[in-house]
């Protein structure tokens, strides 16, 4: 009997197995990973909604400058990722999540400037986390839709780890991500720019898409 291998575990696991080896769907959650972020950091105080490296830095910064309300705005989205990501983890039904994300995106889309920033900020976070949680798994390598660090030292483990197909693949593939979240942000800079609030409906899109395309792959 053969050992199961943490892709393939991962996969008995979440019960979607040809959805997280599709690379579209990788590239399509690492783009808008990329938007969502600096959509936030334009629109809602400078706060970064997927990218929690960045807030857990600022958080530091404004804690020790004394800048509390400030060092409050980005403690939250930090914990409403964990939550968003807890849950997902718990849960382990990609599609739901993938869904429950698209709502929490539309609900901030429609009532962005009538609520709170405290509100609207976490709101995106527990989205994002929720699908950030539930899809890591690109082919055979692992991945992260919300940042480029980590998808660069796996681009790097694949390149020195050999030099074969197989290897030139994963390398690939883990810098093309990286290349799909600079794409995501620069675009969120230029719809955030020209669409406000409304912005968001360009990941929300390709979020639907990401959902179809699950469940196309699911049923074949």
């Amino acid at each position: 009997m053969h050992a199961l291998s943490p892709g393939s575990a991962t996969e008995m696991r979440t019960g979607v197995d040809a959805p997280e080896r599709s690379l579209l769907v990788a590239c399509l959650l690492t783009l808008s990973g990329g938007f969502l972020d600096v959509f936030t950091w334009l629109s809602l105080g400078g706060v970064f909604a997927s990218s929690q490296t960045g807030n857990v830095a600022f958080l530091g910064i404004d804690a020790m400058s004394g800048q509390w309300r400030q060092a409050v705005h980005h403690l939250l989205p930090i914990v409403a990722f964990l939550l968003g990501a807890s849950l997902a983890i718990r849960i382990r039904s990609p599609l739901r999540c993938l869904v429950g994300e698209i709502v929490c995106l539309t609900v901030v889309m429609l009532l962005l400037h009538r609520i709170p920033e405290m509100i609207a900020i976490p709101a995106i976070s527990f989205g994002i986390a929720l699908r950030s949680a539930s899809f890591r798994q690109v082919e055979r390598w692992q991945f992260l839709t919300v940042t480029v660090t980590g998808n660069m030292l796996r681009a790097i483990d694949q390149s020195v780890a050999g030099s074969d197909r197989d290897a030139a693949r994963g390398t690939w593939i883990m810098f093309l991500l990286c290349l799909m979240f600079l794409t995501g942000a620069a675009l969120g800079c230029c719809a955030t720019k020209w669409m406000g609030a409304w912005a968001i409906a360009l990941p929300i899109t390709s979020s639907a898409c990401v959902l179809w395309l699950c469940r196309r792959l699911r049923r074949s």
